[in-house]
Formats: structure tokens, C-alpha cells, sequence
């Protein structure tokens, strides 16, 4: 019985570690393949440059309270093989979490043109890692872009990258993951936006860090969220005027209040499926906390952090 609690206690010390010290290496996990939140903040990360705000001026000195740009990986155990889900410009420490575990980099799939969400492809190219054609898989203005402008274009010439084209709502099947864009309305300067469906063998995850509103997207996000056993969901803003002195308007996602409001008439079943991410460093559910952090929680919604485990 003594041995028993002891390793129970070691598995909640373990998981309730996971915000303090979320970058610690995964040694099991059962299933064969599992998805891991590698980065949680928006674009330019938390703290946010020339922020000196309450938000972000004790993250300046102390490292161990700041937040990756938002990325998740999924791994296939099986074939020993990782995939990141957006390349940021943390992409150098979210890939070491995962090859930590000595996984290959079999991929990199990217949502859109936007600075937290490919820039960091410039570690794949010569000055860096010198990579060999990593697949890199993209849709059709996404794969233009890269290869039509520097200095991506160089990543394509030297077979840094390898493009592999993606198609809306078109599955791309790997070794023992399946995985399907669907373009969702964003503000698209330079390429599409796409959402994830993410298949495992046993379950299936759904990843839309940007959407400019729900109810601009052809799809009904409450169908969505119960086709899945996860949804990792837009939280950029908690509420509207979170940044004064700018029109939120000219940068649209749903508000957290607003996501919330919606998917009230879920199931608690269906609530706790909805783990919001890429939060911009005003938003009050980075501070730990915080009163937008419990309403969150008792309404039956999740605030995702670095380092949680989903088994796929």
C-alpha cells in the first residue's frame, strides 16, 4: 500500500509540475502516439517586446515565468518520429522537448503567414541546422510564398525544406497519423489560414490557434468541438479593450468572454474537451491566478500550458 501511494505521489507531483516546469523531458507515455503543448503565447511571445507593463516587466528577469509562442508537436512513438504543428521563432526549444526523447523531425505543418507561426523555418536553412529536405506541409498561397520570396526561397533552393503541397479538407496520411486543414477566415496578407484536425489511432484533436470570429467561419464550432476528443482553440483576448489605445477591431479573434458565451450550451462533457491557447501577453489568463483564469476553469473550459500531455 506504502509503495503504491508513493508512486502516486510521484504521478501528481509529476502533472502538477507541468506549468512551473513545463519543459521537462516525457520519459512514457502508453499510447503510440500523443500530442504535447510546446508554446502557449501569442506571436511575439510573452513577455512581449517593449512591454514593461505589470503584464510582462517581472518576465524580463525571470526567465522561468515566460511563455513559448504557441505550437503544439505530436509524436508517433512507433515510426520514432516528431511533427510541429507551426514553426515559431521558439522553434529551437520546442524541438528539443521533443528530441529529448530521441524523436526524428519527420514534418512541419503551418497554419499561416504570420510572424509566430513560420518564421522560425529560418533554423531549418544553412546558418542553422542545415537540414535535408524536412517536409514542410503547406497550402497553395503558403507554398508560394515561401518559395517566391527570401528568404524562404533559399530554404526551397538548397533542399533545406521540402514543400508538400496541402489541400482544403484533404487528409494527409502519415505512418500512424492522419491530418486535415480547413481553411478558416483570418486576415490573409500573404497566405491562407488553416485549422488542424489532428487522427491518432484512438483519438482525434482539433487546433485553431487563429480565426478572426466564429461566426464569420462556414463551420459550426459547437459540431466541431463535439466531432473531437480535444479542441485547442483561439484565446488570443480574453475581452474587448484589452489593449487601450488600439483598435481591436483591425486585429479580430474571438474574445475568450465571447468563445465562452457560445459554447455554454455545451455538455460539461463537451466543455472540457476546450483547452484555449496563443494568448497575447495582455490577456489575464497568464497570470496564474488570476480572476479570468477561475472563471475560465468554472465555467468548465481549460487554459492550456507547456508541457501537457494528450494521447492521440
Amino acid at each position: 500500500m506504502k509503495k503504491i501511494s508513493t508512486i502516486l505521489i510521484f504521478v501528481i507531483a509529476l502533472f502538477s509540475c507541468a506549468e512551473e516546469a513545463p519543459r521537462a523531458e516525457i520519459k512514457q507515455i502508453s499510447s503510440e502516439t500523443y500530442l504535447q503543448i510546446l508554446g502557449t503565447a501569442q506571436d511575439a511571445g510573452f513577455p512581449q517586446i517593449n512591454c514593461q507593463k505589470d503584464c510582462c516587466k517581472d518576465l524580463w528577469n525571470d526567465k522561468s515565468l515566460r511563455k513559448m509562442v504557441s505550437s503544439i508537436g505530436v509524436v508517433d512513438q512507433k515510426s520514432n518520429q516528431c511533427f510541429l504543428f507551426d514553426a515559431t521563432p521558439d522553434i529551437k526549444d520546442q524541438l528539443n522537448i521533443l528530441q529529448k526523447n530521441q524523436y526524428d523531425l519527420a514534418g512541419v505543418f503551418l497554419t499561416h503567414a504570420h510572424m509566430g507561426h513560420y518564421t522560425g523555418l529560418m533554423h531549418l536553412g544553412r546558418e542553422a541546422m542545415g537540414a535535408e529536405k524536412v517536409p514542410v506541409f503547406a497550402m497553395p498561397k503558403m507554398q508560394a510564398m515561401l518559395e517566391e520570396n527570401a528568404p524562404w526561397s533559399q530554404l526551397v533552393k538548397l533542399e533545406n525544406i521540402k514543400i508538400q503541397p496541402l489541400r482544403n479538407d484533404s487528409m494527409t496520411i502519415l505512418e500512424n497519423i492522419k491530418v486535415t486543414p480547413f481553411q478558416v477566415p483570418h486576415r490573409d496578407e500573404f497566405s491562407e489560414t488553416v485549422g488542424f484536425k489532428i487522427f491518432g489511432k484512438n483519438k482525434t484533436a482539433l487546433f485553431i490557434p487563429d480565426i478572426d470570429k466564429w461566426g464569420k467561419w462556414k463551420q459550426s464550432i459547437l459540431e466541431e468541438i463535439k466531432s473531437v476528443d480535444y479542441a485547442f482553440l483561439d484565446g488570443t483576448f480574453y475581452q474587448n479593450g484589452e489593449i487601450p489605445g488600439r483598435d481591436m477591431s483591425l486585429i479580430p479573434h474571438p474574445f475568450m468572454e465571447e468563445s465562452m458565451e457560445l459554447f455554454d450550451s455545451l455538455s460539461k462533457e463537451e466543455k472540457s474537451k476546450v483547452y484555449f491557447i496563443h494568448f497575447n501577453h495582455t490577456n489575464p489568463v497568464l497570470q496564474k491566478e488570476s480572476e479570468a483564469r477561475n472563471e475560465v476553469e468554472k465555467r468548465g473550459f481549460h487554459v492550456a500550458r507547456e508541457g501537457q500531455i494528450f494521447e492521440l
